[in-house]
């Protein structure tokens, strides 16, 4: 039952948000958004550590075609929810001093968009995992297409196209496994399974292909990242901070979930040129942000890297490279918001999003420069931050496969310190200037949002241990599964 709430929940105060009017939308939208956070933690408090799924409801749904609405969460579905739940109050909170036209529709689109990306990280059922991944991208066209900047009309077209391709692809290869299921066909993720698994070689390559494919747009990873930098950077902040801090997980997720296991002897054939095509993003999208003028525009490539040693440890299919890969997700999307929150500060207050144009805010306001070290610092995957334990533990996964892709992967980290600490040094530091030479004091919503913010880029990086806790039973099973299919 704490499964339907949290899922449910947000979708019916979504509805509940269309018929209320004036300033009112934006506390009872984070209200709506700190209650879900509440069941989250509820389901955290009731959860049993070991590698089973817990809180299962299953309904028949089409029972003609063997699709079920059947979710669940294990330890890793857990930590997705918790990211998306923790996140999404954080980003409402974040846009109080945002005005949007039609507010109550702003509103009730995030936590519509929140709905479905819950629904696909409890999904157990394959046509169910695919209409959640379908109704999470309406939300956010929405809100890039009517609140967006300049061109959003083109970009958001082009996103649409992008997401809606891979869509159908990820389809054709849920289909083509439908098809292989054993007696009455099913959606049903062990069928599912079971019948990727009893596949040839080319019958996985092909629905390896599909589906990573897929996923790699939603990432997204090179050569399929094109649409990703515009759309961030023509997104308001808040769909900005949906789309880099939970919506990309779902691709990662995705991988995890729904690719390792039905297609492992695909993933033992065509993995290496996966994780190729991933650290060559980490090179590609680091070596372009290094040349970035527009801060957003830069933090976008820096997430495309991020997510390319993401990918490349979770590709590598064992046990480091993959719970990694989900400590990963979960420091990333905090990270990610941070600064891209920081960024529609600097914006509000200077009109400019200019590295080159800003500088000396420090002088002006200390307060503000530490707390944006400290985003900076985990984003650099400093010790003791929430970035370093992911980083560290899928770099380590990255070089039990190929030492080779772990030392250019391992160029993140470096190229990483260069643009962002460089960045901070030029918009922080120095000598303020004619656009910098007032800075409007932070008021108190702002300051809740980076302090929150900080605190758990502190706490995890001190102490993952909870974190990791709850992953590792869910992800040693799932990898030894994958293994054991590949004959290992």
């Amino acid at each position: 039952m704490i499964t339907l709430l949290i899922i449910f929940f947000p979708l019916l105060a979504a509805l509940m948000l269309l018929f209320v009017k004036g300033e009112q939308v934006k506390n009872i939208a984070l209200g709506a958004a700190i209650v879900e956070f509440a069941l989250c933690l509820v389901a955290f408090v009731q959860y049993q550590h070991g590698n089973t799924t817990q809180f299962e409801v299953t309904y028949s749904w089409i029972q003609s075609l063997g699709i079920n609405f059947h979710v669940g969460m294990d330890g890793i579905s857990l930590l997705m929810v918790a990211l998306t739940t923790f996140l999404v109050p954080v980003i409402i909170l974040a846009s109080f001093s945002n005005q949007y036209r039609n507010p109550s529709v702003f509103y009730s689109l995030l936590l519509a968009m929140q709905f479905a990306l819950v629904g696909v990280f409890v999904s157990l059922d394959g046509f169910l995992f695919y209409i959640f991944w379908e109704l999470a991208l309406i939300p956010i066209y929405f809100i890039c297409l009517l609140w967006g900047g300049e061109n959003r009309a083109r970009i958001t077209f082009k996103f649409f196209v992008y997401t809606l391709t891979g869509s159908l692809l990820m389809l054709g290869g849920l289909i083509y496994l439908y098809l292989h299921t054993e007696g009455a066909h099913s959606f049903d993720i062990n069928a599912l399974y079971k019948a990727g698994q009893s596949l040839p070689l080319s019958g996985q390559g092909y629905v390896f292909w599909a589906m990573f494919m897929a996923f790699a747009i939603k990432m997204p990873i090179f050569p399929f990242h094109t649409w990703q930098p515009d759309t961030y950077t023509v997104a308001p902040a808040p769909g900005t901070m949906m789309l880099s801090g939970i919506m990309l997980k779902m691709g990662t997720y995705g991988v995890i979930r729904w690719l390792l296991p039905v297609a492992p002897l695909g993933v033992e054939h065509w993995a290496h040129l996966a994780i190729g095509l991933s650290v060559i993003g980490i090179v590609y999208a680091s070596c372009i942000a290094i040349v970035q003028k527009d801060f957003k525009r830069l933090i976008a490539y820096s997430s495309i890297a991020h997510v390319g040693l993401i990918s490349a440890g979770i590709l590598a299919a064992n046990v480091q490279g993959v719970q990694g890969g989900v400590i990963q997700m979960l420091s990333h999307g905090v990270n990610v918001v941070g600064l891209f929150f920081i960024v529609d500060l600097l914006q509000k207050r200077y009109g400019t999003r200019e590295i080159a144009a800003l500088g000396g805010i420090r002088n002006l306001n200390p307060q503000f420069a530490v707390l944006f070290l400290f985003v900076l610092l985990g984003s650099v995957a400093l010790p003791l931050t929430n970035g370093f334990v992911g980083e560290f533990l899928l770099l380590n996964g990255v070089y039990q496969y190929n030492a080779w892709w772990a030392a250019f992967g391992g160029l993140s980290v470096i190229l990483g310190a260069v643009y962002m600490l460089r960045s901070y040094q030029t918009i922080m530091l120095g000598e303020t200037n004619s656009v910098t030479a007032t800075f409007t004091p932070l008021n108190g919503n702002e300051k809740t949002v980076l302090i929150i913010l900080c605190a758990a880029i502190i706490v995890f990086g001190v102490y993952p241990k909870p974190l990791l806790d709850i992953a590792e039973p869910s992800v040693v099973k799932l990898v030894e599964g994958v293994r054991v299919a590949m004959g290992k």
